[in-house]
């Protein structure tokens, strides 16, 4: 469950920095940087569904 949570990390942090990239390129005349963000936050959510499952299905324990 780890190195999935970190993929979805190292996604999400790509993604935030292809936006930036296409911000500062395109100085806001295209739509390829709404497209990263809009990407962004649909993996940050879905890690957010992964991260609730994985607790209720005991697949992610608290104890240390």
């Amino acid at each position: 469950m780890k190195i999935i949570v970190l993929i979805f990390i190292v996604f999400i942090l790509g993604s935030l920095f292809s936006a930036l990239y296409f911000l500062i390129k395109d100085k806001g005349q295209s739509e390829r940087a709404v497209k990263a963000l809009t990407v962004r936050v649909a993996l940050s959510i879905t890690l957010f569904a992964l991260l609730m499952l994985g607790f209720h299905f005991g697949i992610i324990n608290t104890r240390l």
